[in-house]
């Protein structure tokens, strides 16, 4: 595995390519962020195996991993919550053309207003929810502390789950492409539960 992609996970620029993938994939939901993750904590799970029990220079580190992740996905949910509130009246008059819109967008704000915060827990890990989620509740206008404590912990929450199926489903399966999907599944598996619970919800 290492060796397999060892360009990518053997360089400090593993930090800012995790970063830059997870602050913009809430503007672009097709983005890898959550695979990037799982690569990287499999990687430094490998460098843990080693006989010392101290993590390599040439892997990353678990703990910088998880805060890079974590601050990236505050960061870019911030963005899309600045932006979406400033052109709120331009996004209401694009979501009016779509009733269902406008009653996801009425429904994500009452549950905002009335401290939803685990919605925006749980759609951190659904598919483009978090999309949905922080630019929903910057075009109503819903207070900052109403929203980002949630989206902190969403982003910690979603960011020590993704790293920990990486770190240690290499530690259980050994660093290899097999341990690495059985890890993206189960994070697409998460995703799957959390969108069919923010459905119900």
């Amino acid at each position: 595995m290492l060796e397999s992609v060892g360009s990518l996970t053997g360089s400090p620029w593993i930090y800012a390519m995790v970063v830059a993938s997870v602050l913009f994939d809430v503007f672009l939901p097709v983005l890898p962020s959550g695979v990037l993750v799982i690569m990287a904590a499999t990687a430094a799970a490998a460098g843990t195996g080693a006989a010392t029990g101290k993590v390599p220079h040439d892997v990353p580190d678990i703990l910088v991993l998880t805060l890079c992740a974590t601050t990236a996905s505050i960061l870019g949910d911030l963005v899309a919550y600045r932006l979406a509130w400033r052109g709120g009246d331009r996004l209401d008059r694009a979501l009016a053309r779509s009733p269902r819109l406008s009653l996801a967008q009425e429904r994500l704000g009452a549950a905002l207003a009335r401290g939803g915060g685990a919605l925006v827990v749980l759609a951190r890990f659904a598919p483009a929810g978090r999309s949905v989620v922080s630019l929903g509740a910057g075009a109503a206008r819903r207070r900052a502390r109403d929203f980002l404590p949630w989206s902190a912990l969403a982003g910690l929450s979603w960011a020590l789950y993704s790293v920990a199926l990486g770190y240690f489903g290499a530690h259980w399966l050994g660093a290899t492409w097999l341990a690495t999907g059985v890890s993206v599944l189960a994070l697409a598996g998460a995703g799957a539960l959390a969108t069919y619970v923010v459905r119900r919800t």
